[in-house]
């Protein structure tokens, strides 16, 4: 590495996720599909001029984070409860860095444009997954950043999640994600099998939920969430519409029956209602990661009939959202003038 970093501007970026299946299961060792969208947190670092490094969040804060380091410690001078992510980001990475950093993150894609409140596709994950990308390219680091990118969203999450946020924001597309196995290749998108993706405005914690689920005694539904996990996973991987679509009817009423033995309140928000109001209407709904909250979506073999029914069911304090499968996964550029 050069004794500087000169006129060098480095940029990354990562796609957010949705758990279509397999949430909490895969705690348990089964496959969640989980697909990447497009709404993209983004990241730009550049050499600074300052005595220090900063990290600017515009629209996430108004405070301009501050930090130096020494030997592998990190201080922060301004803004470290702010900025818990880079902080351990940094300290994973533990880069080696000849000159002041300009840090800048947008998170904005993931912020329902009207509150201001996040709409729950895994904002932390895809910023972990850009800006680790982005301080590896950077200093042209042997640091494997997707490994940074796991151990710092891990110890950002107080060692709770399965990971699956972290593998689709970096892999991108449709993926089937176990802990074990990792990451398996994309894929493809079912031809006619239509859906919509619908946000209930409502913001939850998944780690609070997490840490709950973490206390609880196994009951039945917990080994039945996991088996409706694996089958649905196999109907993905088969691509017969019809044949997700029926695992989807199981999943969904499993994922009920869990949800009420844990306490968890996945559908809560409404999602209870929605789910009960598709099955009257001949598709199927379900929420989307850990529930009671964020987002939820539709499916059916019919575009007609999603259409319909996010028009004339979902209720007014429902949203829907434009977002479509984002194939591609962290993207990281490097300019030198």
């Amino acid at each position: 590495m050069s004794e500087g970093l000169p006129d060098m501007l480095v940029t990354a970026s990562a796609p957010g996720k949705l758990v279509l299946s397999g949430e909490y299961a895969v705690l348990d060792g089964a496959p969640a599909i989980c697909m990447a969208v497009d709404r993209r947190a983004r990241v730009t670092i550049s050499p600074s001029t300052a005595e220090h490094h900063t990290v600017a969040a515009p629209g996430f804060c108004s405070t301009v984070g501050s930090f130096k380091t020494h030997n592998g410690d990190v201080e922060w001078l301004a803004g470290g409860g702010d900025f818990r992510l880079v902080d351990d980001v940094w300290r994973t990475a533990n880069p080696v860095v000849p000159t002041s950093l300009a840090m800048v993150l947008d998170t904005s894609e993931f912020l329902d444009a009207k509150s201001n409140a996040k709409i729950g596709i895994g904002s932390s994950a895809a910023l972990a997954v850009a800006l680790a990308a982005a301080i590896c390219e950077l200093v042209q680091a042997d640091a494997d950043a997707t490994r940074v990118a796991f151990a710092a969203h891990r110890q950002f999450q107080d060692g709770l999640g399965s990971g699956a946020d972290v593998a689709c924001s970096t892999a991108g597309g449709l993926i089937a994600y176990s802990m074990a196995a990792g990451a398996g290749p994309q894929i493809a998108w079912p031809e006619g099998l239509a859906h919509a993706l619908v946000w209930s405005g409502v913001v939850t914690s998944t780690g609070g939920k997490l840490e709950r689920f973490g206390r609880q005694e196994p009951r039945p539904s917990r080994s039945a969430l996991v088996d409706s996990a694996q089958r649905i996973a196999t109907a993905w991987r088969g691509g017969s519409v019809q044949t997700i679509l029926d695992e989807y009817r199981d999943y969904t009423h499993v994922l009920r029956e869990f949800s009420i033995d844990h306490g968890l309140g996945i559908f809560d928000a409404g999602h209870a209602e929605l789910a009960d109001a598709a099955a009257a209407a001949g598709v199927i709904y379900k929420p989307c990661g850990a529930g009671g909250g964020d987002v939820g979506v539709v499916f059916a073999d019919d575009e007609a009939a999603v259409e319909a029914f996010v028009s004339n069911v979902v209720p007014p304090n429902f949203r829907a959202l434009k977002m479509s499968i984002d194939r591609c996964g962290v993207q990281v550029d490097r300019e030198e003038h």
